[in-house]
């Protein structure tokens, strides 16, 4: 699978009917609303002169407060259930609520209308744990990033599906039967989809329910904000992500009328735009990660929301009012609008490079018996920022007086800022920003059986010493992170000594430069591989000045004296002439895409892992390539 398109997963049954389900159920949901929506504007409130604004912003009330509500219940049944019989119960459950909803619409009745809408927020609340939770149950660990990003793409593009059929059907003669029957049809097949979904155990069957809704609450969100700090932090960039969106779809409608001076069909081409490059954005995760979860997107996903947030607002008031408003062909038809509309697109596709590795991260490095309550964490604090979103909105349009335009100024600002204090808290986004950025412009990396490096469990990774960003190329080719050892004056070089000590690189000096260093160096290794982990030398213990692999030195077999491993070889191919090696003739510009090649063998039993040997192994793996 790991080089198969993303799209493979359609055609699995462990996938297809999950994904057909929750892409209904996102449908209905905008379908539902939307419609509702419609209703209170230009069939009940307006007509009769009543204020429009507050029962529109009481249907988004009712959608979001079952998210504070039971997010906290919903995590609790994730854990506790099997993942796919509740699901089926959950489906089960939004027939009966747009069997509601639909004697609503047809009735005009509004308390009924909330009501329903109250159910599905209900529904929604009770299904994202599970959502997020089953995925990696079903997937393998190269297909999560591909799976979320089909996830999320779906999940959007039904949104916007859903918002626009509900235009269609409300514009029709009989709207009323034509909604209603559609929502109840969408359900049922929900259900039928649900039905199809494979066995998902629950992973704490043994879990006893705390009903208090407020105290689970409040312990959801401790145990989602106290996992590791890359698992917190991704949480609240999650969230961040939900009140930036939240504050941008939110003033969409009214900066179509204000500012591109356009009907309805401009506000859905926004839509249209936005979804669409959020779809887009998720689908490429995959290729831009290399089929693993790679964190290292999220500060590009950042830059590029702060990038086309200020593009937006640039270029925002320069198009002329008409003496009618333009629709959507007449607005493609204006040159400046362009910009306006690129900004939008490049905005979706970033938020997509920025939301799917998150969600993956969470999903990976959350312990299986705390998954489902943390993504119900994750889901209560996206409702609180949603909700804060709108506060800060109003704060800022109505008390301060800014345009729409300047909004998304202070919003693009603030992004950078949060981010700042995100990736600040967990250097790892940044490194692995770094090393996703070096391996896609200056080198061109493959890498050969690394399925030999064990996937739990310590091992020494011995591999030739060619440049000064082997390491680098290294940790991003291997999924587990890896501890190197390096000559401390490598490690103390300006920028990379940032990713080093962030990665818990070993500085190591000869016993007669520094006994100090080198004793401790030696220590540090003792401890790493005691705990589990991964240790990569290089044993030639300097760069190679003419790319042939020199004698190793006798320190590897200190090591596994001292703590006896598996010994896994490894080879770096294509590296000598580039950019960061000590080949005199190299230039900026010669071999500046480099193709490296990472090659891995099989592991050296501790008892004939002589310097000699492994030497010879590493030499075998590279073979003629330097």
């Amino acid at each position: 699978m790991s080089q198969s398109s993303q799209f493979s997963l359609l055609g699995k049954r462990r996938f297809l009917p999950f994904f057909v389900t929750q892409s209904l159920g996102a449908f209905n949901d905008n379908l539902f609303k939307q419609s509702v929506i419609l209703l209170f504007l230009y069939k009940i409130a307006s007509p009769h002169g009543q204020d429009t604004a507050i029962w529109v912003n009481a249907c988004a009330l009712m959608f979001i407060l079952p998210f504070f509500l039971f997010s906290a219940l919903a995590g609790q049944f994730g854990e506790k259930y099997a993942k796919d019989a509740l699901i089926r119960v959950i489906k089960l459950a939004e027939i009966a609520i747009m069997a509601v909803g639909a004697i609503g619409i047809m009735t005009q009745m509004p308390l009924l209308m909330l009501l329903a809408l109250f159910g599905m927020g209900t529904h929604s609340a009770m299904f994202g744990p599970v959502k997020y939770s089953i995925m990696p149950q079903a997937l393998r660990e190269e297909e999560l990033v591909g799976g979320n990003g089909l996830v999320e793409m779906g999940t959007f593009l039904a949104i916007l599906a859903g918002t626009i059929c509900a235009g269609v059907l409300m514009s029709s003669a009989d709207y009323g039967v034509w909604a209603a029957s559609a929502v109840v049809l969408v359900a049922v097949l929900g259900y039928l989809a649900s039905r199809s979904i494979p066995r998902a155990a629950a992973s704490t069957p043994e879990l006893k329910i705390n009903w208090d809704i407020a105290s689970q609450t409040l312990a959801t969100l401790r145990m989602g904000l106290q996992q590791t700090p890359a698992v917190s932090r991704s949480i609240v960039g999650n969230s961040w992500f939900w009140f930036i969106g939240a504050v941008y779809l939110t003033q969409i409608p009214g900066y179509a009328q204000q500012w591109l001076h356009g009907d309805e069909t401009v506000v859905t081409l926004i839509l249209t735009l936005f979804s669409v490059g959020i779809a887009v954005g998720s689908l490429l995760c995959e290729r831009m990660s290399g089929h693993k979860v790679e964190i290292g997107l999220v500060p590009f996903g950042s830059f590029g929301l702060s990038l086309f947030g200020l593009l937006w607002w640039w270029h925002s008031g320069e198009i002329l009012p008409a003496a009618a408003p333009y629709d959507w062909l007449a607005v493609l038809g204006i040159g400046q609008a362009w910009w306006v509309l690129g900004s939008i697109l490049g905005l979706g596709v970033f938020g997509g490079f920025y939301i799917v590795p998150l969600y993956a991260l969470i999903q990976s490095r959350t312990p299986v018996d705390q998954r489902s309550r943390v993504i119900a964490a994750n889901n209560i604090l996206n409702a609180l920022f949603m909700v804060v979103s709108a506060i800060f909105s109003v704060v800022l349009l109505s008390f301060l007086e800014l345009s729409i335009p300047q909004l998304f100024l202070v919003v693009s600002l603030l992004n950078i800022a949060v981010n700042f204090y995100i990736f600040r808290i967990v250097p790892e986004f940044t490194m692995r920003f770094m090393i996703w950025l070096l391996s896609h412009s200056m080198y061109r990396v493959e890498h050969r059986d690394l399925q030999q490096i064990p996937d739990q469990g310590a091992a020494l990774l011995v591999c030739n010493h060619v440049s000064f960003v082997d390491a680098l190329l290294i940790g991003g080719a291997v999924r587990r992170p890896i501890r190197f050892v390096m000559y401390y004056k490598i490690y103390r070089l300006p920028v990379l000594n940032f990713i080093f000590r962030t990665a818990g690189a070993i500085p190591i000096a000869g016993r007669s430069e520094d006994a100090e260093t080198y004793e401790r160096a030696f220590k540090q290794i003792a401890a790493y591989l005691a705990d589990g982990e991964l240790v990569c030398i290089f044993p030639e213990g300097k760069l190679t000045t003419d790319g042939e692999i020199d004698e190793f030195k006798g320190g590897v077999s200190r090591i596994i004296e001292q703590t006896p491993v598996p010994v896994i070889p490894l080879a770096l191919q294509g590296l000598w002439g580039s950019f960061f090696s000590r080949d005199p003739a190299k230039g900026f510009f010669r071999r500046l895409w480099s193709r490296v090649t990472l090659v891995a063998g099989s592991a050296v039993p501790v008892e004939a892992a002589e310097p000699a040997l492994l030497r010879e192994r590493v030499s075998e793996l590279r073979g003629d390539s330097r």
